[in-house]
Formats: C-alpha cells, sequence, structure tokens
C-alpha cells in the first residue's frame, strides 16, 4: 500500500519523459496525457480514502529509515492538494486541446504539463525539507518552459520577471535549508519538529523560520506578489488556468506545512507576521482588482486576494480556521481554473482585453455569461456554492481567537470580489452588443464543457461539503496537532 503514494508523483513523470519522443503525434500525446492524470487522479483519492483508517502514511525511499533517508508521507492535508491538483490538471488539458493550438502541442506542450503536475504532486507528498526544494524546482523548471511557449514579445517580458524572483527565491530557500540543517542536523521534516519541540524555538531559530516566510511568501504571492499579475496574464489560457490554481498554492501548502509542524512554538512572533501579511496582501489585491479595467489584470488580482484570505486561517491558528481555510483552498484551486479559462474565453470571442471594448455578449454567448455569473457568486461565498463554508469558518475562527482586523478584512474582501468580478460581467455581458451574426466567432461545446465540468464541481463541493468534512477535520487535526505526523514518521 505504501508503495502507491509515489505514484501521483512517478506517473506523470515518466509519462512526460516518454511523449518528448512521440513530439509529431498530437493526438498519442493528448490521449495517453489525459488517461495519465485520471489514473493519477483515481489512486490520490483511493490514498485519501485510506488513510482515513489506517492513518498517515509514508514511504521511506531505499529502505533507509527516518531520519536518514528521503520519504513521502501522505496525510490527509496533503492528499487532499493532490487530488484536487489531478482533477484540474485533467479540466485544463481537456480545454488546451481545443484551445492551445498545434503549434504549441507540437513543442512539448504536454510533456511540461506532466512535469509541472509531477513538480506539484511532489511537492505535497515529500517529507524532506531538502527534497521540497527539489520538487519546487522540477515544477518551476515545467513553468518556466509553459510560460514562454509560443515566445510572444508580452509573454517573455513577463518570463523575465517570474524567472527573477523564483531564481532568488530558490537561492534563499537554499540558505534557510542549510542555516536549519546546521542548527538540528536533520533534513526530515518530522525530525526537525522533533529536534525543535526539544531544544525549543531559540531566537536563531525564529530568524531561520522568517527567511522561510520570505521564501514562501514570494512563492505564494503573499505580500510579495508584485510579479504574479503580469506572469499569469500572458500565457494561453489553458497554462494561465493551471498557474492560477496550482502553482500560489504550492507555496500556501508549504506555509501551512511548515509553519504548523516546524516553527509553530512562536506564534506570537511568526504568526503575528504572517497575520499582518495576510492583511495586507488582501488590502493590495482589492486595490489592483478595483484599479484595472484589463480583464486578466482584474482576474489576477483576485487571485492575490484569496492568497491573503486563506493565509488568515494559518494567523489565527485556530482548528476552526484552520478547517475553513482548507475548504476555501480547495474551493478556491477548482474556481480560480474556472475564472481563467472563462476569462479567457471571453477574451477570444470579444477579441480584446478590455472592459471598455466589450459589452453585448449574452446575447451570443448566454451560456458563458451565465457560468461567469455562477463563478462570481461561488468565490464571493454565497450559498449554497463551494466559497461559503470555507469563508464561515475562516470568520468563525478569526472571532474566536479576536482577530477582529484580519475579520474585517476577510468579510470586505470578498464584497472587493463580488464587485471587481461583477464589474466584468456587467460590462462584458449586458449592454449594446459589440457582435453581429456574421462576426459572431464560433464557440464549440468542446471549449465549453471544461468550464461546464468545473461549475458542476462548484455547486458539488457546497452542496457535499459534509461528505468532504470527514478529511478536511483529519487535516486540520494534523496541522493542530504536530506530534500525529511526528509519532506517524518517527514511531515506526
Amino acid at each position: 500500500m505504501n508503495n502507491l503514494i509515489v505514484l501521483p508523483m512517478v506517473i506523470p513523470l515518466l509519462i512526460g519523459v516518454f511523449l518528448v519522443f512521440f513530439r509529431s503525434h498530437i493526438i498519442f500525446q493528448r490521449v495517453l496525457t489525459v488517461l495519465a492524470l485520471i489514473i493519477n487522479a483515481i489512486v490520490s483519492g483511493y490514498i485519501l480514502h485510506t488513510i482515513q483508517s489506517e492513518g498517515i502514511i509514508s514511504l521511506d525511499f531505499g529502505g533507509w529509515l527516518p531520519p536518514f533517508g528521503i520519504l513521502f508521507v501522505a496525510d490527509s492535508f496533503a492528499m487532499l492538494l493532490v487530488t484536487t491538483t489531478n482533477i484540474i490538471a485533467v479540466i485544463c488539458v481537456l480545454f488546451a486541446m481545443n484551445t492551445i493550438g498545434e503549434k504549441r502541442e507540437k513543442l512539448y506542450f504536454y510533456s511540461f504539463v506532466l512535469l509541472l503536475i509531477a513538480g506539484v504532486n511532489g511537492s505535497f507528498l515529500t517529507g524532506d525539507i531538502f527534497n521540497l526544494f527539489v520538487t519546487f524546482e522540477v515544477m518551476l523548471l515545467a513553468s518556466y518552459a509553459l510560460i514562454t511557449l509560443g515566445g510572444s514579445k508580452r509573454q517573455l517580458q513577463e518570463s523575465i520577471k517570474y524567472l527573477t524572483v523564483n531564481v532568488v527565491s530558490s537561492s534563499l530557500f537554499l540558505i534557510a535549508i542549510a542555516y536549519l540543517y546546521g542548527l538540528v542536523g536533520s533534513l526530515n521534516m518530522a525530525h526537525i519538529a522533533s529536534r525543535i519541540a526539544e531544544i525549543g524555538q531559540t531566537p536563531i531559530l525564529t530568524v531561520v523560520s522568517l527567511v522561510f516566510l520570505i521564501v514562501f511568501s514570494l512563492k505564494s504571492a503573499l505580500l510579495l506578489y508584485q510579479w504574479l499579475p503580469g506572469s499569469y496574464s500572458t500565457p494561453p489560457t489553458a497554462v494561465a488556468a493551471l498557474f492560477g490554481a496550482l502553482l500560489t498554492k504550492v507555496g500556501v501548502y508549504a506555509l501551512f506545512r511548515v509553519f504548523s509542524l516546524l516553527f509553530h512554538h512562536e506564534p506570537q512572533i511568526t504568526h503575528t507576521v504572517i497575520g499582518i501579511m495576510a492583511g495586507l496582501t488582501i488590502i493590495g489585491g482589492c486595490i489592483g482588482a478595483l484599479a484595472y479595467t484589463n480583464i486578466r489584470q482584474i482576474v489576477s488580482y483576485n487571485v492575490v486576494i484569496a492568497i491573503g484570505f486563506i493565509l488568515v486561517g494559518l494567523a489565527t491558528m485556530s482548528t476552526t480556521a484552520i478547517e475553513g481555510a482548507i475548504y476555501y483552498l480547495i474551493h478556491d484551486m477548482f474556481v480560480k481554473a474556472l475564472l481563467f479559462l472563462l476569462a479567457g474565453t471571453i477574451i477570444y470571442v470579444a477579441n480584446s482585453e478590455s472592459l471598455g471594448e466589450i459589452s453585448g455578449l449574452i446575447r451570443n454567448y448566454p451560456a458563458l455569461g451565465w457560468m461567469f455569473f455562477i463563478t462570481v457568486l461561488s468565490l464571493t461565498g454565497i450559498p449554497p456554492l463551494s466559497g461559503f463554508i470555507g469563508k464561515i469558518l475562516v470568520g468563525q475562527g478569526a472571532i474566536e481567537t479576536g482577530s477582529y482586523i484580519l475579520f474585517a478584512l476577510a468579510f470586505l474582501s470578498g464584497l472587493v470580489v463580488l464587485y471587481s468580478l461583477l464589474r466584468v460581467f456587467m460590462n462584458c455581458f449586458w449592454g449594446e452588443t459589440i457582435i453581429s451574426e456574421e462576426e459572431e466567432v464560433p464557440l464549440s461545446k468542446k471549449v465549453l464543457f471544461p468550464s461546464v465540468l468545473l461549475v458542476i464541481t462548484t455547486f458539488a463541493l457546497g452542496i457535499g461539503a459534509e461528505g468532504l468534512a470527514p478529511y478536511v477535520k483529519d487535516a486540520a487535526l494534523t496541522l493542530t496537532n504536530p506530534s500525529i505526523y511526528i509519532d506517524a514518521i518517527l514511531t515506526k
């Protein structure tokens, strides 16, 4: 059973390399990519279900027992995100098949997507802090290729910023790992947590924790988000959807894991700083979402707002808020993918990114319009859609811990999200139509189908929240009780 937990990384990694040799066989690449991702999703779901009865599962590579070897660890938190990642990847690939173009498909598009998913899944599963750096780099190398795929001038300009930021953050990551290893003598996260608990979180360890905070803030767009709007607004729609749904969430996962497992002994310092950064991120994201009239920029700043909101849960560190953050994290991964797909489709049919140049699309594309409206409601947190339960629990947790400023910012951010996206909806879909019947761009059902799947998902997650509850509660329990994770790894 334990060997299964390596599959979510190994399957896309091997298939991605294999497809390099079939560059011209587009149909074969499409079929094999979708099959690999579907198998990945099924395996991930099975592991998630098994954890509920057998507890945390780990795999020690090469038979080297902790803390000496590299290991993968599957707990409910990691597997919820791995399962979500694979489902989103399937849907985005289905969209890409009909929109990305044969030219890009022949530039190893599917190989890079699979390598990206391998890196994301590996980041969620690793139990070794240095291996977390390695899997981050696998993910980032694939993203460097995907962000420049096609080679337009704007893509290349933004990719330089994206590359520079990630090279800096990766360098800081290595420095932080080196200092941490020098202080505790281990790279195994459970063993590091045990060592810190024994010796106490000394001032130097707190400084190291703040370096990790800077690293993961750069990767998750927590306060240090200035690179994100440009980088996420230039790639093809399918790639932007993958980026918006997955990449920053890996940084968010790392923040939750590191600051709930390793550096949770001085919350008056570390978690207070995270709370301040989360509040400022919400404010900055709201300003950007209100200031721009470019659809891609508005959507990108909504990603920033969500990052701040999710990390309010980590800052308060109450079980209720952590549960809400996990619910909202899963919801946001699905619905941000949907938002990027719909925004890209709007831009495609209108041939413009500016709100001032688009109107009246509801007459020509009613299904597109109403799906966008549902997305707006879901991101705002309107029941019975998926954003509701997460927002309620994060707000409740913030009140329980007396974090009233963060509660107010989180609540007001919902109003800004509603206004900024309703502005897109009202400008683009109502008013006088700009497209005559002769000029109407055909929009096939194949293009809309992935978005339909995601709309169904946001209803399913909202209505079926009770079915998801045992997994989320178990994930929150592990995050708020580090001894559960430590004992599962070190006491074998």
